[in-house]
């Protein structure tokens, strides 16, 4: 990932307890500009802290955290970003309509007419009360409200995990070309790969309120291969790190062997390379 110098968002040794948890410990990142993160790991890992560190919700027990160049104020959310919490905040007795007239008063760089098309796409009607909408409809009805605010930079917790699959890739295209189109950086939680494999093109994976993987998606299958063979593969790795081993197949970061003779080589998916950390990490706190 880029330096703080040119990132949406960076944190550098970042702390964040809650009594005698510790939260976030260490937390270091870049997020470059344009790009479609996502922010992986296990329930607790961090990511909703995380967030509301970058927002402003929540103030660090120590280290730095810059948006868009500055420095969250819990007084206000930083300008060019947008944020939609886990739980979707809405007000209830408000209209669809109403929500977005508030988005335009609220917000100087509002922008009704792709707000109100989000809405149309979306098929909700714009004078449904907010109450009687099911939890997809708020979801994209949030989305919609901060996505009005032609932000540039998004920050979405868990945004998919209330949508069906046919809204789901409906809001995965509609960030993907909002990414492409207006260079909007987006930012998005899941503790379930599948969800944001598809659109991410950068991965930030949290385990024990640490960053224990971050680049480029497509660099990181490229760095890591699966080997499997009869017995220790240390004399045949070279400089590489073994992530994981399981029965005769091991994960490896690092170059691939030039000859491997009765071991077998290949091309892992994410979800090799991220389970295999997320295994190590709850090794380690066992």
């Amino acid at each position: 990932m880029s330096g703080a110098a040119d990132s949406a968002l960076s944190m550098r040794g970042v702390d964040k307890r809650f009594g005698s948890k510790q939260a976030l410990r260490g937390c270091s990142f870049d997020i470059e500009r344009g790009s479609i993160t996502a922010i992986v790991g296990a329930n607790g890992a961090g990511k909703s802290t995380l967030m509301s560190l970058a927002v402003g919700l929540l103030e660090a027990d120590g280290g730095e955290i810059s948006v868009l160049g500055r420095s969250p104020d819990r007084d206000g959310i930083c300008p060019g970003l947008a944020y939609v919490a886990q739980h979707k905040p809405l007000y209830s007795s408000f209209s669809v309509a109403e929500i977005l007239r508030f988005g335009g008063k609220s917000n100087t760089q509002w922008d009704n007419a792709y707000a109100t098309s989000l809405i149309a796409d979306a098929q909700i009607p714009p004078g449904a009360r907010v109450k009687s909408l099911s939890p997809g409809q708020r979801t994209r009805v949030a989305l919609a409200l901060a996505l009005g605010r032609r932000p540039e930079v998004l920050l979405l917790d868990e945004p998919l995990a209330e949508l069906d699959p046919v809204a789901r890739r409906s809001v995965v295209r509609t960030l993907m070309t909002d990414a492409a189109e207006h260079g909007t950086t987006v930012v998005l939680s899941s503790h379930v790969l599948s969800e944001v494999a598809e659109i991410a093109d950068q991965l930030l994976l949290l385990g024990g309120g640490r960053v224990r993987l971050s680049g480029a998606v497509d660099d990181l299958l490229d760095e890591h291969y699966l080997l499997t063979g009869p017995d220790d593969p240390a004399g045949l790795i070279g400089a590489g790190a073994i992530v994981q081993s399981q029965q005769r197949t091991h994960l490896v970061r690092g170059d691939r062997p030039n000859r491997a003779d009765d071991w077998r080589t290949e091309q892992p998916n994410l979800d090799d390379i991220v389970l295999a950390y997320l295994t190590t990490i709850d090794e380690e706190a066992a």
